[in-house]
């Protein structure tokens, strides 16, 4: 069983309480009236979805409702971190040299 850390609840709970929410740190154009279908097509659908380190949202459905964002592993499919909305991306390259 998948267990995913919701930092505002402050719990481990099963996978089955959360829902995915798509890619974090996406930013909606400032004016939207100004881009091209292209551009806005872009923006709707076009993620980068890479293979290992990625940041998502997501949310606790059966829970406190909150979004929050996770780094996850897209190869091992292992939760490396979740922190709440609205902060930064957290800096990786730092953690892994505290850790060796």
């Amino acid at each position: 069983m998948l267990l995913i850390r919701c930092p505002y609840c402050e719990e481990d709970l099963p996978e089955a309480e959360f829902a995915y929410a798509g890619e974090a740190h996406i930013a909606r154009p400032a004016d939207p009236m100004a881009l091209s279908d292209e551009e806005w097509r872009d923006y709707l659908f076009i993620r980068s979805n890479p293979r290992g380190t990625h940041f998502e949202r997501w949310r606790h459905i059966h829970g406190c409702g909150r979004f929050f964002n996770a780094v996850r592993d897209t190869v091992s499919d292992k939760f490396r971190m979740t922190y709440k909305a609205g902060l930064p991306r957290p800096d990786l390259s730092a953690a892994k040299e505290a850790a060796e």
